[in-house]
């Protein structure tokens, strides 16, 4: 037996991060991972990712043949262009690819919110994330901007958002494993108004705020939200626990807040709001 199957996900950003009160939000980029799964009788899944820690990938795949009950082993790729451990939801991404790229070599297609959560399954499993990351992997499975509760695994609202997108990539890197979550949990009145607003669909004042208050309980620099907001951002912040910052904004006003990044250091991506979703999503809906 030897079945190939392909799959695509999204990166993301943040609105709200889910670290304080388990409510999160967030919207998926045009950055991608792509995965390929191999499977054959060997009834072992390997990683083949050179440099990579593969057990995230390695156990998604195993879910997914676990949910069909087929006994079989294999090989997982993954590709990408989303940098790696700066808040831009490259595990979510990966877990995402692999679910979906297994479903592909099975011929199965399920419920996009069903593979994510078998994503978010995974990345728990081999400790990846703090809260299980619905909330970044809905938005990389699904596209647009998402609202969830990461406890319930449920997403509470999910629409489209047109806008530009800047993101400062510094070079360091920050797992969220190593996030001070106590100290993070402190800010759990204000990321309920923060979730208000994120339902309301303020989404730029949303991840403003979230950027700030998150900025000041990680010891990160606000610097990059200031110089956003005063080049004419609509909205700017820290993206996930960091390092990375995302910005929103439209035609003359993207230009000038690349201009106030580019002198802070790390590399400036110019991307958008992907509102079509994964492979899957894509699949699903038509």
């Amino acid at each position: 037996m030897s079945r190939r199957g392909r799959a695509t996900a999204l990166g993301a950003a943040t609105v709200l991060n889910a670290v304080a009160n388990w409510k999160g939000s967030a919207f998926g980029i045009d950055l991608h991972t792509s995965a390929e799964v191999v499977l054959d009788d060997s009834l072992a899944v390997r990683g083949d990712v050179p440099g990579i820690d593969d057990r995230l990938i390695v156990r998604s795949v195993e879910l997914v043949l676990e949910r069909f009950g087929v006994e079989a082993g294999g090989v997982v790729r993954t590709e990408s262009d989303i940098p790696l451990a700066r808040g831009l939801k490259s595990s979510s991404a990966a877990a995402n690819a692999a679910v979906m790229a297994t479903l592909d070599a099975l011929g199965e297609v399920i419920d996009p919110l069903e593979a994510t959560r078998i994503g978010v399954q995974a990345a728990r499993a081999t400790g990846v994330t703090i809260t299980g990351a619905f909330d970044d992997a809905a938005a990389s499975m699904l596209g647009g901007v998402v609202v969830t509760d990461n406890r319930k695994m449920t997403l509470l609202k999910r629409e489209a958002l047109e806008s530009e997108v800047l993101l400062l990539v510094p070079e360091e890197k920050i797992f969220s494993k190593d996030t001070d979550v106590a100290r993070s949990r402190l800010l759990s009145p204000i990321a309920d108004l923060i979730f208000d607003l994120a339902l309301a669909g303020d989404y730029g004042r949303a991840m403003t705020l979230n950027g700030l208050v998150y900025c000041t309980a990680l010891n990160l620099s606000a610097e990059p939200i200031y110089s956003a907001l005063a080049a004419g951002a609509a909205g700017a912040s820290l993206s996930g626990t960091g390092p990375a910052y995302a910005a929103l904004a439209e035609g003359g006003d993207i230009d000038a807040v690349e201009s106030a990044w580019v002198d802070l250091g790390g590399k400036v991506i110019r991307t958008e709001v992907n509102n079509s979703g994964s492979s899957l999503a894509v699949r699903w809906r038509s």
